[in-house]
């Protein structure tokens, strides 16, 4: 599969027209694939929750646009925040298992590519934080 702005616009459409303003593709090989490997288009206002993921470290570079990941203590206070844009130096990140987060988009066209360690678990409930607090 090639990664290139035809792959990104196409995506970048289907999350515009998505109620939740995101869209991902999943570049796994097959369902046996076990890894976690997947373009996210994120537009600004898509909602996503603080959480965190107990089993696997996540691996974020951005291909286009501009995002916030923000992190959280137990309570929702933000402990610190990291800009990436990209064409930048500061063009992705690492988010050590265990940690809360989520990442806000800053541009229409934003397009992250994401890995995790492992195959793909669904978030449950005890690692989505409660006390919901934006930025």
């Amino acid at each position: 599969m090639k990664i290139d702005k035809s792959l990104l616009d196409d995506l970048t459409q289907k999350a515009k027209a998505s109620p939740r303003l995101r869209m991902n593709l999943d570049m796994r090989t097959s369902a046996e694939d076990q890894s976690q490997r997947m373009l996210n288009a994120l537009e600004p206002g898509t909602i996503l929750p603080i959480h965190r993921h107990r089993k696997t470290t996540e691996t974020v570079v951005i291909l286009r646009g501009s995002a916030t990941q923000y992190f959280y203590d137990d309570e929702g206070q933000v402990t610190e925040q990291l800009t990436i844009t990209a064409g930048t130096p500061d063009c992705g990140m690492s988010v050590e298992k265990g940690r809360w987060h989520k990442m806000v988009s800053h541009e229409s066209g934003t397009v992250i590519f994401e890995a995790k360690d492992g195959p793909y678990e669904p978030i449950g409930e005890a690692d989505i934080l409660q006390v919901e607090r934006q930025k």
